[in-house]
């Protein structure tokens, strides 16, 4: 498919010699980000928004249309507003399944109604500290932000990371923490149900392993830590209005060797594979693959939208290729952008045309295609990758299992989260069982946290002796797996709206971001409507 997207393009950054001085510089045009920047300017603040890509709202307004919510009435403050916001729009009091185009509206609203300052295609490029603060950044092209407080919005955590700021890539050790869920993790989920052949040719050691497979039994080394990352895809918008589907068609550079091992899972035994990976949608009448969560609203010919997601041993997730995605300069990024869309529309077309593929399997796929009008800018294809972790800080307090567990309880809440510790597939791996070699995924963890749990002010900034004017609401402080629980867009953007408060309180008070007393930031909070403890009686969601 030939289009106009890329996470990193230089012809879109405008050289300028500008200087902007102001109050809160925000590094990240993500939920998160908006949510800091609208805050800031609502306090009296004078803000600043930069957003490396051209689009604001990260994953909100990039696909991720099936919130993942938890529980909704941890959810609060202008989080909570911009759920309302989306309702609004399709005559509801509040809205939480919505068209991408729709998410984006209400992002591009609320930084209107502001007049916020929003500077598009801005890559940082250099940190200029003054001991332990950040004096100014400069971005490619030479822009130059001088502030007295920054915020890092985005998925990568890069702001932090120039800034010097201690983090870690990949999964703790069980034991580092004292977790249970950490770590490398073989899971019956989204895992090979029936035995598939890793070879190149099958039942030929000699041949080689086809593309993105260990030669290593990951499953004798369950809880080690490793700098692996789970894997990242698009969410993709699909309709089945005939008049607004667009095909799938086989994209530049195609190769075909990734989809040997659909082929092969898709063809095993139908009561194995047929169940977990299609269903007959009553409602709709026609068949839908699992993932392709149908979203309420209808088009106006009547017909269906989709947050399409990952699902199963072998789907949009392109596990193993993004593990360098965290810490990669901006061109390399593009590669593996670029690696990712390549995937995944091949994958697609593949699946309803190869003819190996079973034919109910084609049918369902040829039934839907990308929306004609979603996406108009970037040929109808998702313009966020599914950054599902990169950079986590290690700040004074680490949110862990324990934390979502309940046996540990922060007594500085800055907001609360309540989603299932989660994390996708980062390996695949052959495991030979009786003679036989075959495939496992390993990484997936789906666990229940047993109640929503707060998150602590000490998570969102770096520690003590480290940068003392920098907030970090999305890459916060956390393990791998405790950060799969609050990774949660809704979390990022109350976070993000508490992250600007805070500064703004920092600011008042003429400390630095470790030295702000609780005391003066909680009040702030409950009155931005933050929910900061379980209510009681615990609402019906």
């Amino acid at each position: 498919m030939q289009h106009q997207l890329h996470y990193y393009q230089p012809d879109r950054i405008t050289p300028t010699d500008e200087t902007v001085a102001t109050d809160l510089c925000v590094y990240g045009g993500t939920a998160a980000g908006v949510a800091a920047a609208v805050t800031a300017v609502r306090l009296g603040l004078r803000a600043v928004l930069l957003q490396p890509g051209g689009h604001l709202g990260g994953m909100t307004s990039g696909g991720l249309g099936w919130t993942d919510h938890g529980r909704k009435y941890v959810i609060g403050g202008l989080a909570r507003r911009f759920y309302q916001d989306v309702g609004q729009h399709y005559g509801m009091d509040e809205e939480w399944r919505f068209e991408p185009h729709v998410a984006e509206a209400v992002f591009e609203a609320w930084a209107a109604d502001v007049d916020l300052d929003v500077r598009r295609n801005q890559f940082l490029d250099r940190v200029q500290m003054d001991g332990q603060r950040i004096a100014q950044i400069q971005l490619q092209g030479g822009l130059t932000v001088k502030a007295r407080m920054f915020i890092d919005a985005t998925y990568e955590g890069d702001l932090l990371a120039h800034a010097g700021v201690q983090h870690r890539i990949g999964r703790e050790a069980n034991g580092e923490y004292g977790e249970t869920l950490n770590g490398i993790q073989v899971h019956p989920k989204h895992q090979f149900d029936h035995p598939v052949d890793p070879w190149n040719t099958p039942g030929d050691p000699t041949s080689g392993l086809l593309p993105g497979i260990e030669n290593e039994d990951l499953s004798q080394r369950q809880g080690e830590g490793d700098d692996r990352v789970q894997a990242y895809n698009f969410r993709v918008c699909m309709t089945d209005d005939p008049d607004l589907k667009i095909d799938w068609v086989r994209p530049e550079g195609f190769d075909d060797r990734l989809y040997e091992l659909a082929r092969r899972w898709f063809a095993g035994p139908k009561e194995q594979v047929n169940e977990p990976l299609q269903r007959v949608h009553e409602r709709l009448g026609v068949y839908v693959p699992r993932k392709f969560d149908v979203l309420p609203h209808l088009t106006p010919a009547g017909y269906h939208k989709t947050d399409t997601n990952n699902h199963g041993a072998v789907s949009s997730d392109f596990i193993g290729a993004n593990w360098a995605w965290p810490a990669a300069s901006y061109e390399e990024r593009e590669r593996i952008f670029q690696a990712h869309v390549r995937y995944q529309q091949g994958l697609y077309w593949v699946i309803a045309n190869d003819p190996a593929i079973p034919a109910a399997y084609r049918e369902a796929y040829h039934h839907w295609g990308l929306a004609r009008d979603e996406f108009t800018n970037t040929a109808h294809w998702p313009h966020q990758l599914y950054v599902r972790e990169a950079r986590r800080m290690v700040g004074d307090y680490v949110i862990t299992e324990a934390d979502c567990m309940g046996t540990s309880r922060p007594e500085d809440p800055v907001g609360m989260a309540s989603y299932q510790l989660d994390s996708h597939n980062c390996t695949r791996f052959v495991k030979v069982e009786d003679g036989q070699a075959r495939v496992l995924n390993e990484g997936d963890v789906q666990v229940p946290p047993t109640a929503p749990y707060p998150i602590s002010y000490r998570a969102i900034v770096p520690r003590r002796g480290e940068c003392a004017n920098l907030f970090v609401p999305v890459c916060m402080s956390a393990s791998h797996i405790a950060y799969g629980s609050a990774r949660m867009e809704p979390v990022f953007m109350v976070l993000g709206e508490s992250a600007a408060i805070a500064a703004d309180t920092c600011l008042q008070l003429k400390c630095d971001a470790q030295a702000l007393p609780y005391d003066a930031l909680r009040p702030r909070l409950l009155a931005a409507n933050q929910v900061l403890a379980l209510p009681d009686p615990l609402p019906v969601d």
